[in-house]
């Protein structure tokens, strides 16, 4: 059904000029999301993430301050740890939960919204390096049990024993023996390459050339840093330049704990990372993004960062687990659409894909707020009262920033409103880098044939993620190259 011909962000812009839209009303939009929801008493500080508490990011000490800042303001009244426990889904809980419904005026990625002469800007745009490419592999794979995405090698890391844990299952259509010895990362990477020297001879270009002018930002683990950077090193980097290859190291926190005198950072807690919420904002502090040149560290300034973020079109998002990567990592439909979105005035291009039915999972949840008027996507543990099995629409996880360096200052002045977790008895918090649809002009696509989301998250994405390994390897040709653009026999 046709909606309204102009772009609704949600932030107060207007109406689209030159450009014919096509929109979706999504199903369900009348259903309300959620039971009805009353904060309690005691409780009245519940988060907003339109509204989110500027924290201080001069440094880590200023952060965890803030954090011990933000315990004692909403904690008011509970008196033990297991109280905190006890009332997280509610200090959690979306304020307006009662408020929402089924999305609206989603912009339908197709052959009518999207020309020809649209995805060879986007080509060009590519090509000539004025995308950032953001690689987000920090996560430790806690479903999986088989520590950071990055390096899992299942020809090493998922034997018999491990595939039975995983899949239930003691025979699988791909057997990961019989796959190259290659980790998650370096298939990642590779694939990036190979997509990106094919785009260069579709273009008449010289594929060396343009994967040296592309810039990466590989955000990592403390626990895996190094062998990370080792993996880059020991694979030539991939074909791209050295000095425009940057990381950033996601620091992890001890937990708070509650004793006589209140709140305090309890250094005897296990580590933990404050979520991908807390990844962005970092990258805004000073130092934390740098280059590796021959072994020497050499890091940014939070001014010196954002300069260089302002010569770039688009930032995209990538997350390691996704599979439809493997087989295809540039996007040059969606890339389009961010960039005619980022005309518009979007700062930030958030995909909806529907949920797994036989394996509904958890992550952004995408809804229409009747108070705020426009859509917002709320992460899953904010759905106090919804199962997994009744989000039906949610957030592929690769995200576009259209001209990024206001995405990051945004981050860095407002900062994201911060969701906390009982672990182990500590306190941790995890904010959300999606909230940043709460702070930015945002604009929601979808593809003409939604597809459910496809990505390596638990034991039931197994096989799918060594189906899409073992289809990789099959194209003709690329193990072949992959050796002689490393240099490694693989």
């Amino acid at each position: 059904m046709a909606g309204p011909a102009f772009l609704r962000f949600g932030q107060g812009l207007g109406p689209g000029r030159g450009l014919c839209y096509i929109w979706f009303r999504l199903a369900g939009e009348c259903r309300t999301a959620a039971p009805d929801h009353k904060p309690k008493e005691n409780q009245g500080a519940m988060l907003d993430p339109s509204k989110p508490k500027p924290l201080d990011l001069t440094d880590f000490t200023g952060y965890i301050n803030s954090c011990l800042d933000l315990a004692r303001e909403r904690l008011k009244g509970l008196a033990s740890m297991e109280e905190v426990a006890e009332a997280e889904d509610e200090l959690n809980a979306y304020p307006r939960l009662n408020g929402l419904t089924g999305p609206r005026d989603i912009f339908v990625i197709d052959q009518e919204s999207i020309t020809a002469r649209d995805i060879e800007r986007a080509a060009r745009c590519l090509l000539d390096g004025e995308v950032l490419l953001e690689h987000t592999c920090a996560g430790e794979a806690t479903r999986l049990g088989l520590g950071t995405k990055y390096l899992i090698n299942p020809r090493l890391d998922l034997n018999g024993e491990v595939m039975l844990r995983l899949t239930c299952q003691d025979s699988w259509p791909v057997d990961p023996m019989e796959l190259t010895s290659m980790s998650l990362g370096r298939r990642h990477m590779l694939q990036l390459a190979w997509d990106l020297g094919n785009l260069a001879q579709d273009f008449g270009r010289e594929p060396d050339k343009v994967l040296k002018k592309q810039h990466l930002l590989v955000i990592v683990n403390e626990a895996t840093a190094n062998n990370v950077e080792l993996d880059f090193i020991e694979a030539n980097y991939y074909g791209f330049d050295p000095a425009k290859v940057l990381f950033m190291v996601q620091k992890s926190f001890h937990g708070l704990n509650l004793g006589p005198e209140g709140w305090f950072y309890d250094n005897s807690s296990p580590m933990r990372l404050h979520n991908h919420g807390q990844m962005l904002m970092q990258s805004t502090m000073d130092g934390q993004v740098y280059r590796n040149e021959q072994g020497k560290k050499y890091r940014l300034a939070w001014p010196t960062f954002r300069s260089l973020l302002e010569v770039f079109d688009d930032k995209i998002s990538f997350n390691i687990e996704d599979l439809d990567y493997l087989s295809q990592s540039l996007d040059m439909t969606g890339l389009a659409a961010a960039l005619k979105l980022g005309d518009q005035g979007a700062r930030m291009v958030m995909e909806v894909v529907t949920n797994n039915p036989d394996n509904p999972q958890k992550g952004g949840a995408c809804f229409w707020d009747q108070k705020l008027g426009r859509n917002v996507m709320i992460e899953s543990f904010q759905l106090r009262g919804i199962d997994n099995s009744d989000i039906v629409y949610l957030n592929k996880n690769i995200n576009h920033y259209p001209h990024p360096s206001t995405a990051l200052s945004t981050a860095r002045e407002q900062c994201l409103s911060m969701p906390l977790t009982v672990k182990e008895g500590y306190l941790y918090f995890q904010p959300v880098q999606g909230d940043l649809n709460f702070l930015l002009p945002t604009a929601y696509v979808r593809r003409k044939m939604l597809k459910p989301i496809h990505s390596w998250k638990s034991g039931a994405n197994t096989i799918s993620a060594l189906e899409a390994m073992a289809q990789q390897e099959k194209r003709p040709g690329f193990l072949k190259w992959a050796n002689e653009l490393t240099g490694l026999k693989l």
